[in-house]
């Protein structure tokens, strides 16, 4: 089962890493050595190791990650692009709250800033999740929400994802992918399908039908169960071919133990997934993905960053804040560097073949601490205390 995290911002981590290192009083007067505070007109870390090679000729999948709901998420785009080297990042990935009906119509003022830098570049992608019941993460009973599939399913809550779609189009994302119902195989979620399939079923396809038939739309619809069995089959599910467009997963570290080959071999997960995908002819995408249950695992961060080299998503966002991330979250260094080493520096143009040159053999040296201050990692504390001390604070790599 996924976990609960959409309402959770982990920040204390980061927040406790500073603290110990320095004290706000010394950050007033300026930063300690080997720490400094980025600004946004900071120049460009230095270029990691990589960890794997990009295939010449081959345009690299697109990817993005979860910064924030909000507008902060739009802001922290660029920062995260800069720390991957000013890596292209084609998808930007936000959640409807679900609270309210009136959320999931859209009656949030941060799509507007979704909406702007979606229309920036013209191959950028916006992924916008989309709750099918309000009081989404309530813990609605199964015979609640039995009776609220089946009302669903009569047409009862079709004029709220009309007015989505509406929206979406004034907004000119009318070719956003829409994760509807995402987890659905698993407890979380008031949008859950165990408690009645066919009712499911049946009000995705009159949500599908009801969003197709705005003017102007060309909306993809994400279906996106978490990996492995969880509370039901996510196959028993499956709307149909005509109302989905790409087969997504949600896809952590877990449970606590399982080796990346089990993660793949386990029913209804990694193979599973693909092979389903390609039986319905639909491409797959990963919404959700990241570390949990095995901590700082890098071996689960190389294996699922050549998992997606290999098989080719739509696109893939890494969930980036603690316990799963790698960029807002400090918990996890090691797996940072190999996601950081993989990715740095990519765009969306494809890698030209290579010229083969002589590799010279280095002279063997003591490792010593970083002497350039560029060579760091910054911390996520806040907007309120960044815009405090003038921008982000940055810990030296041997810190």
């Amino acid at each position: 089962m996924a976990p609960k995290h959409k309402r959770v911002r982990a920040r204390w981590l980061a927040a406790g890493a500073v603290a110990v290192a320095v004290s706000v009083a010394a950050l007033a007067s300026g930063p300690p050595a080997g720490v400094r505070v980025v600004r946004a007109d900071d120049p460009r870390p230095p270029a990691p190791t990589p960890t794997t090679t990009p295939v010449p000729g081959r345009e690299p999948p697109p990817f993005g990650a979860f910064l924030k709901s909000d507008a902060r998420g739009v802001d922290r785009m660029a920062l995260f692009s800069r720390w991957l080297g000013g890596a292209e990042l084609r998808v930007g990935h936000t959640y409807l709250p679900g609270i309210r009906w009136s959320d999931i119509e859209g009656d949030l003022g941060f799509l507007d800033a979704w909406a702007r830098w979606r229309n920036q570049k013209a191959d950028r992608m916006l992924v916008l999740n989309v709750p099918m019941q309000e009081r989404n993460e309530e813990g609605v009973s199964d015979d609640e929400v039995r009776q609220l599939l089946r009302r669903g399913a009569a047409g009862e809550f079709d004029h709220h994802f009309r007015a989505l779609a509406e929206r979406l189009v004034r907004l000119d994302v009318p070719d956003a992918v829409l994760v509807l119902g995402w987890e659905m195989n698993g407890t979380t979620y008031t949008h859950r399908c165990g408690p009645d399939p066919e009712a499911w079923k049946t009000y995705w396809n009159r949500i599908v039908t009801t969003m197709r038939s705005v003017p102007g739309q060309k909306f993809k619809f994400d279906f996106t169960p978490a990996r492995g069995l969880d509370a039901v089959p996510w196959t028993e599910c499956y709307p149909g071919d005509d109302t989905v467009d790409v087969v997504g997963m949600d896809s952590y570290d877990q449970p606590t133990g399982m080796s990346f080959d089990e993660q793949v071999r386990e029913p209804y997960g990694l193979q599973n997934h693909v092979d389903f995908a390609k039986a319905h002819g639909k491409p797959v995408s990963y919404p959700e993905w990241g570390l949990f249950r095995n901590g700082d695992n890098v071996e689960y961060m190389r294996r699922m960053l050549a998992w997606m080299d290999e098989h080719r998503p739509l696109y893939n966002t890494l969930t980036d804040y603690c316990p799963h991330g790698v960029w807002q979250c400090e918990a996890n260094p090691r797996s940072s560097h190999v996601y950081r080493s993989s990715l740095f520096g990519r765009s969306d143009e494809a890698t030209p073949t290579p010229t083969p040159t002589p590799t010279p053999t280095p002279e063997p040296s003591t490792p010593t601490a970083p002497t350039s201050p560029e060579e760091c990692t910054e911390l996520d504390l806040g907007d309120w205390v960044e815009y405090w001390i003038g921008g982000k604070i940055c810990l030296p790599d041997w810190w």
